[in-house]
């Protein structure tokens, strides 16, 4: 387990701020990338940029590493030289959750017989207007938790024929993870702010300027 990670959840200072925080920031992320009421696959890359903001901000820039190559399928960020897996949901289920984004059959395959968590992850179920939480789940946690279930029942393919975008993580392995002892949490009210918010102002702006 990185310890500093695990700072996150055991300052207070930190735990409110990440409690009263986030949901607004989250919010923002829909709003960003909202169009026509529907919210657009880039906010999981502005919730990623959130929390990764989060580390910048408790552990300082030259401790965060975002250079990451686009290959990679499962690190968001390194901290500390410790590799970081970031993952968001939003709703009550556990369903849903990519391990890796692919939809070529071999690679698939290959994923699933080859696959072992290689490092801990951050992650944030967002529930509106209910509560939800973010939460540290340790490599070792989730390598036990694959060791229990057994790949076919950790992993979910997605159907042939089909384009679904990726590999989950089924939500029978995702709900064992968030429960299990040693996965840390901090519970999240995920009530709505009023936020007048226009997509185009700040670049107007821009385009005022001389």
């Amino acid at each position: 387990m990185i310890q500093c990670v695990k700072d996150i959840f055991q300052d207070k200072e930190t735990i409110i701020k990440v409690q009263s925080k986030l949901p607004y920031l989250f919010q923002l992320a829909e709003l960003e990338s909202q169009r026509a009421g529907k919210i657009g696959m880039e906010v999981g890359v502005l919730r990623e940029r959130i929390l990764v903001s989060l580390l910048i901000y408790k552990f300082g820039e030259n401790n965060v590493n975002t250079e990451i190559p686009i290959t990679e399928h499962e690190i968001d960020a390194f901290l500390f030289n410790k590799p970081i897996s970031i993952k968001t949901k939003t709703g009550t289920s556990y369903s849903g959750v990519k391990l890796i984004w692919t939809v070529d059959r071999e690679k698939v395959l290959k994923f699933r017989s080859n696959y072992q968590p290689s490092c801990d992850m951050l992650f944030t179920q967002i529930v509106w207007d209910n509560k939800g939480a973010l939460y540290y789940i340790p490599k070792e946690t989730q390598i036990q938790v694959l060791k229990v279930l057994g790949s076919d029942n950790y992993i979910k393919l997605p159907p042939q024929g089909t384009n679904p975008r990726g590999v989950e993580i089924t939500s029978t392995a995702l709900e064992s993870l968030v429960k299990h002892e040693r996965t840390l949490r901090i519970e999240i009210d995920w009530i709505k702010s009023h936020i007048d918010f226009n997509p185009y102002e700040k670049w107007v702006a821009h385009w005022k300027q001389n």
